[in-house]
């Protein structure tokens, strides 16, 4: 990236670079005590920016925190996938993190009761690599038309305005209705819900992904990023006192740390699992709301991560920031058919778009070092072994609009060049990108030919678990395999000191509940995990305790008539 020249003096100036030659708190006036003149630009300037100086909030993990951190590749992958950051061991690339909460508002407090993003940004020499994880393994929903209506139950009240301080009917009533939810729900009551630290607390990509290799070969994929210092909770009360005492907490603790020279450490792991075992496992590795058990699938180390230092500038470096899954798709890793996946694919570039702008990408902090600098020419980073350019021109606070390049795959213009084989991109020196690669005519029996070479290629590698259905639409329905793992988490896990904190912090939540057969049915919920539970809670809600079987669970709430 382009750095400032920390020698030259810091002058006073106009958004157009020259210097400012009066008081800057001052206005031009047609007289003494006259009218304001339209014609003082510094005024105007400064007005006009001032009222459009607030990007939109984020509709979620608005309230959030970060800093710069130091990757480090410890051990290849190089056999399951041709991902060029993933081969050579003792690889280093700066980075930038975003730690967050999910449903508060940008002034809520960073320890309320809910999962934590952990969006992890790579300055690779290759172009920006991210990874948009959570502090939980799993997550409330696997349909992606469920996103918007979950996340609507966290936010305020349509009539009142009130929010979940007030009342937690809506969030119960949505997550009594949709079963799938209880794992994380499991996760999320007990201590982790309210973590202590942000540079103590494991996150998870949750989602499964394709590492594929330099044969083609591709192996499901699940990222954990653990701690060093160990996962560190808060309790119900004391995230609640720091709520009122100190919103910020957590963003302040981190930055504190950093500036005292302590730099929290992680250690980066993945679990993998052939396409033969994936046919062979009892869940779905598209279901989000699902872990892999480490005892079958092991944790395999390949990285380690360090914060390093504190950001420059919050709003440029953390408000501006923007992460997507899809910049997790490189050459050698793509995505599994997990729907909700699938859907974050499109839905967080879009957010990005309205709240940053179209050509978002290029601020600094999204800036991919190889990006080509509009005055040099040149890429920013002089490591990087190719400048990256395309034919996305114009359009709003549009910084690198690559010059004189043809914005199409021009016969005269050959500025531009293509790289059709993934392990290029790895094999540096021996790569041969060519403009003519890509340039000329496609005949039809090309097309025929190229489709039946990826059809033989595609069922070769075919999963017996993804479907050969071309089109099919449907809600995903919820069955008693959806309470086995939750439930081995409170019963197994969790000691009995967990399970008191469990039970008080959901009363806790849901006592604030307006709604009394709302609470019968949130008891009713944990009671399909455990009876002792649900009976807990019925108590702690004071409400009465009627233990009930799963068909009559879903028979209480009724079906739905047609998917």
């Amino acid at each position: 990236m382009i750095t400032e020249n920390s020698k030259k003096a810091n002058v006073y100036s106009t958004a157009n670079g020259f210097p400012y030659l009066h008081h800057p708190y001052g206005a031009m006036y047609s007289k003494p005590n006259g009218s304001l003149l339209l014609r003082d630009a510094h005024l105007i300037e400064s007005l006009a920016h001032f009222d459009r100086e607030r990007t939109p909030e984020r509709v979620v993990h608005a309230k959030g925190g970060g800093c710069r951190f130091e990757f480090e590749l410890t051990d290849s992958l190089s056999d399951l996938t041709i991902a060029a950051p993933y081969q050579e061991v003792g690889y280093k690339c700066p980075g930038i993190v975003r730690f967050s909460t999910v449903g508060g508002e940008t002034a809520s407090p960073d320890t309320a009761r809910d999962p934590r993003g952990v969006s992890w940004k790579f300055y690779t020499k290759w172009g920006n690599h991210d990874w948009v994880f959570n502090n939980t393994p799993v997550f409330f929903i696997r349909d992606p038309n469920k996103f918007p209506h979950f996340i609507h139950t966290q936010k305020r009240f349509p009539q009142n305005n009130l929010g979940q301080s007030f009342d937690t009917s809506m969030y119960w009533d949505y997550l009594t209705q949709n079963l799938e939810s209880i794992h994380q729900i499991t996760y999320m009551f007990g201590d982790r819900g309210t973590p202590a630290s942000w540079g103590e607390m494991n996150s998870y990509s949750g989602h499964t992904f394709k590492f594929v290799n330099k044969d083609g070969i591709f192996t499901y994929v699940q990222y954990h990023i653990l701690a060093d210092a160990g996962f560190k909770t808060l309790s119900n009360e004391e995230a609640a006192k720091l709520a009122g005492e100190s919103p910020d907490y957590n963003q302040a603790s981190l930055f504190t740390d950093l500036n005292n020279g302590k730099h929290p450490t992680y250690t980066c792991y993945i679990q993998t699992m052939t396409s033969e075992q994936a046919a062979n496992f009892k869940y779905s590795i598209n279901d989000l709301t699902k872990v892999w058990p480490h005892k079958d699938f092991p944790l395999r180390r390949f990285g380690k991560i360090t914060l390093t230092e504190n950001v420059g500038n919050y709003f440029s470096e953390i408000e501006q920031v923007a992460f997507s899954p899809s910049n997790t798709c490189i050459p050698g890793i793509d995505p599994s058919n997990d729907p909700v996946l699938q859907s974050r694919l499109f839905s967080y570039q879009d957010t990005q778009r309205h709240r940053l702008g179209t050509n978002y990408q290029q601020l600094p902090v999204n800036r991919p070092n190889n990006l080509v600098c509009p005055f040099t020419g040149k890429s920013y980073a002089g490591e990087c072994p190719f400048n990256a350019v395309n034919f996305q021109k114009n359009g709003p606070m549009c910084f690198d609009n690559y010059g004189s390049n043809s914005n199409y795959i021009s016969s005269f213009d050959r500025n531009i060049e293509f790289i059709s084989n993934p392990c290029d991109i790895v094999r540096e020196k021996s790569s041969n990108p060519s403009h003519s690669l890509f340039e000329g005519i496609v005949l039809d029996e090309q097309t025929k030919k190229h489709v039946e070479d990826e059809i033989c290629v595609r069922l070769k590698q075919q999963a017996v678990i993804e479907s050969k259905i071309d089109e099919v639409f449907y809600v995903s329905g919820v069955s008693q395999l959806d309470l086995e793992q939750p439930r081995r988490l409170y019963e197994k896990v969790y000691n009995e000191e967990d399970k008191k904190t469990f039970v008080k912090n959901v009363v806790s939540h849901a006592s604030r509940i307006s709604k009394e057969y709302i609470k019968v049915r949130v008891a009713q919920y944990f009671g399909l995990l455990n009876q002792d539970l649900g009976k807990a809670i019925a108590e702690g809600l004071n409400v009465e305790w009627e233990p009930i079987t799963f068909g009559k669970y879903v028979e209480s709430i009724g079906l739905v008539e047609t998917i």
